[in-house]
């Protein structure tokens, strides 16, 4: 057992035969072929010129980093290839087809590529090889870019939201009255209205920031053991936590605006303020990772100083027979 256990602790990648190797690259070449156009010509496009989506080349890494920490049990699985794997990927490539002929949606052909990963995995080594693949595969879907009017339908609200918030909070120091239209907010200081009010732009929606959070959220609570609900706790609060810093950086940015001097509130200056709202959701997240570690203990960690306590009163009663 213990010979077992040591073979499979010092598995390596490299240990995976030559035949394996040649098979991944024989499905790969066209794989990428099939999706050229949307990896190369599209999502790294946006990456780059996009940043609102630079996150996207960390993704795919983190993908690599999930497949490596179940390393040892991706390597040592019994592997079963199923030919369902073949419906899946029928199935993926029946859609892409339809979408070039009739649906004709750009992002569509992006999706479609986690379908048909699947369905390799699947048809290569089975159902049990997918267990320990499904999310690295799943984490692929934070890189792939929304439709522009999806993102702006969902920006509009978050940005109507920052600015009542951020209103709210700013009329409550002295001498300074501020009223919100939709992403605008209105400023009144001393008594004397503002050259100009403040608008809440499409880069202060916290879009970027959620997406990028929600993203890291999932594989910060993917990579430490947690119980599920602790899981899905710290998942669901990825988005409120992001809402939050925004509204934080909405309100900060208008007490500089109006409390120093407009210019410190754009430019650069802007872009450094946004830049602090990761570290400060990272922090939230932490605070509410550990609390939750504290207040739930598992049954296991319960039982080792009960186990301690009961051999050393038993120890303690053979000594003074």
């Amino acid at each position: 057992m213990n010979t077992q256990e040591n073979k499979e602790s010092i598995l390596k990648w490299k240990d995976v035969s030559v035949h394996s190797y040649v098979k991944m690259v024989m499905i790969a070449v066209p794989f990428f072929m099939l999706f050229e156009k949307q990896i190369y010509g599209n999502m790294l496009h946006r990456w780059m010129t996009d940043s609102s989506w630079s996150h996207g080349f960390l993704i795919p890494l983190f993908s690599l980093y999930f497949l490596n920490q179940h390393k040892k049990d991706i390597l040592s699985v019994e592997t079963k290839p199923a030919y369902s794997g073949w419906f899946i990927i029928a199935a993926s490539l029946g859609v892409f087809i339809l979408n070039v002929v009739q649906i004709k949606i750009g992002t569509l052909f992006a999706v479609l590529i986690i379908p048909t990963l699947i369905g390799v995995v699947v048809l290569m080594a089975g159902y049990r090889m997918l267990r320990y693949t499904w999310l690295p595969i799943m984490f692929l879907f934070f890189a792939i870019p929304i439709p522009d009017r999806i993102y702006k339908a969902i920006t509009i609200p978050m940005r109507i939201l920052a600015a009542q918030i951020a209103s709210g909070l700013l009329s409550l120091v002295k001498d300074i009255e501020t009223t919100s239209r939709g992403v605008v907010i209105d400023v009144v200081y001393k008594g004397q209205a503002a050259e100009t009010s403040l608008d809440v732009a499409e880069a202060c929606s916290g879009m970027r920031l959620l997406m990028a959070f929600v993203a890291l959220g999932v594989a910060m609570a993917y990579l430490h053991k947690r119980h599920w609900f602790q899981r899905i706790v710290l998942l669901a609060c990825t988005v409120p936590i992001a809402i939050l810093c925004n509204v934080v950086r909405v309100t900060v940015t208008g007490f500089i605006y109006i409390l120093i001097a407009p210019k410190y509130a754009q430019g650069i200056y802007h872009d450094v303020l946004g830049m602090l709202m990761l570290p400060l959701a990272f922090g939230l997240y932490g605070l509410l990772a550990w609390f939750m570690s504290s207040l739930f203990v598992e049954e296991s960690e319960m039982k080792e100083p009960v186990e301690e306590i009961i051999i050393s009163r038993k120890k303690k009663d053979s000594c003074d027979e």
